[in-house]
């Protein structure tokens, strides 16, 4: 197993409302971002978010894209996205490689991992991942 980690910047995030309804707001958001450390790339994440009457972030889940370089190996490969948030903030975001979609050089390419939000907003990654 390959262990890559890093940051990323949120480079773009479009959000469109289509459920105000009392207790949550849904959105389908489009989100570009653009990646260091091992993974070095770009991105970009389509996602359906749960967001509270007052703004806090519930959950989500999406399907993400990502091209460029992991550990040195160029190629694409697609992410399956799930999250959850708890009454403080605290909550878990995990990735997943979708098998079959790596291309290039990462083509076999399988793992998970997650993300972390520093209190500051700094996005970080990690990825723990095989070819195989």
């Amino acid at each position: 197993m390959v262990n890559a980690s890093g940051v990323f910047n949120v480079d773009t995030w479009d959000e469109d409302p289509y459920d105000q309804r009392e207790g949550a707001k849904l959105a389908r958001v489009r989100v570009g971002k653009t990646f260091q450390g091992g993974l070095e790339g770009t991105s970009t994440t389509d996602i359906i978010t749960v967001v509270s009457a007052d703004d806090a972030p519930l959950a989500y889940s999406g399907i993400e894209r990502f091209t460029g370089t992991a550990s040195g190996r160029r190629g694409s490969f697609v992410l399956q996205h799930t999250a959850t948030a708890g009454p403080g903030g605290e909550g878990e975001l995990a990735w997943r490689i979708v098998t079959g979609t790596g291309t290039g050089e990462l083509t076999g390419i399988r793992g998970e991992g997650r993300i972390d939000i520093a209190p500051d907003g700094t996005h970080s990654y990690a990825l723990e991942y095989e070819l195989g």
